[in-house]
């Protein structure tokens, strides 16, 4: 696993449900661990993916995740079809380790929508949440009372400028991983 990339995804969905939902939009960031002895890994980003993906159903979204994530079929005016979407992630994801804010959430809609696209992901089995490494190493903290990522955010720092972005989600997961590192 140490020689691993990570991959930092999140996505943005029409709902809540994988069996009755579809995944809108993705955000990626694929890293390298370097090695600092004594001391763990630093992490350095290699290249940041958004893609926002054409939902086929939108009729079955939850208007509560749309106010949520600005979903407004002018925004997707030029989103692209999922499959695509996917072969872009796949290509350049072979073998990464997929870190994620609540990563089976997203695994979990991920998963169906390569069953269903026929694509087939080449990532790593292995998986990081960043809640569960925020609960390990925030335990003992009395001011980490939630693991939400504003709650992270909030406690570490972070300014997450576009909440419930794809991409601007990705990028405060991936400044909160760094930073647990440290802890």
């Amino acid at each position: 696993m140490k020689k691993h990339n990570l991959v930092f995804i999140d996505l943005e969905t029409t709902g809540l449900d994988p069996e009755r939902h579809e995944i809108i939009e993705i955000g990626c960031i694929i890293a390298r661990q370097v090695a600092r002895p004594g001391k763990g890994p630093v992490v350095e980003k290699i290249e940041e993916i958004d893609l926002k993906v054409k939902p086929e159903h939108i009729e079955t979204g939850d208007p509560q995740s749309f106010r949520i994530n600005g979903y407004t079929p002018e925004a997707w005016l030029f989103a692209v079809d999922l499959k695509p979407a996917l072969e872009k992630i796949v290509e350049k994801t072979a073998d990464a380790i997929m870190v994620g804010q609540n990563v089976s959430f997203d695994w979990v809609f991920l998963e169906k929508a390569f069953a269903k696209t026929g694509v087939i992901h080449k990532m790593h089995y292995h998986k990081i949440d960043t809640i569960a490494l925020a609960f390990a190493k925030l335990y003992d903290d009395d001011r980490a009372q939630k693991f939400s990522l504003r709650s992270l955010c909030e406690l570490l720092g972070i300014v997450n400028e576009h909440e419930h972005t794809a991409l601007s989600d990705v990028r405060a997961t991936y400044e909160v991983y760094k930073k647990l590192l440290n802890c």
